[in-house]
């Protein structure tokens, strides 16, 4: 199948930076890169184009990275917690996809959408997870999702205890493996 050629009009992952001309397939380009305004196709008016646009161009790419540094500089370490019934073990009876989470930061402050959280697969389990969530194409942040059957559940997991342990069980074993059999 034939390539086609596109100029980026921004960095995108693993295939180049603002201004590179790369080989792509059709259905890559047509479906992704054009509609969201991240290339345009390599033909002789877009390359012209494009290099009389081309300050203009990085100019407001720098001025948006440093909008999304300020604001990754404001949210850093940020932790937001999700309720959800799970099981005896700690299985979730349903998961926590991108758009849980995006809900959930928003809640606390930080406005984003679902396609800036990168999350390969549904959360399924109860405990703390690390996500990135993309604020511009160089700027990505690390929050914390808090995943619990209920608030008390949550703060217990943020302070490192084990999700399902209720206070005192974890002490009734241990006391009962100390007193020596008679």
């Amino acid at each position: 199948m034939a390539s086609v050629e596109v100029i980026l009009l921004q960095r995108v992952e693993k295939l180049g930076q603002m201004g590179d001309i790369v080989k792509v397939k059709p259905g890559f380009a047509r479906n992704y890169l054009l509609p969201q305004k991240k290339a345009l196709r390599a033909s002789k008016e877009n390359r012209e184009h494009f290099e009389r646009t081309r300050v203009e161009l990085e100019a407001q790419n720098l001025k948006r990275r440093e909008e999304a540094q300020r604001i990754a500089e404001r949210v850093a370490g940020l932790s937001v917690v999700v309720i959800r019934q799970a099981g005896e073990a700690g299985n979730l009876y349903g998961s926590v996809s991108a758009r849980d989470i995006a809900e959930a930061c928003t809640a606390a402050g930080l406005s984003i959408g679902r396609p800036q959280v990168l999350l390969e697969h549904p959360i399924k389990m109860l405990g703390l997870t690390m996500i990135k969530v993309v604020l511009h194409p160089e700027v990505i942040i690390e929050v914390i999702v808090n995943i619990a059957r209920s608030q008390e559940e949550a703060e217990r997991l943020a302070r490192g205890e084990t999700p399902g342990a209720e206070a005192g069980l974890g002490q009734e074993t241990t006391e009962a493996a100390e007193t020596p059999a008679a």
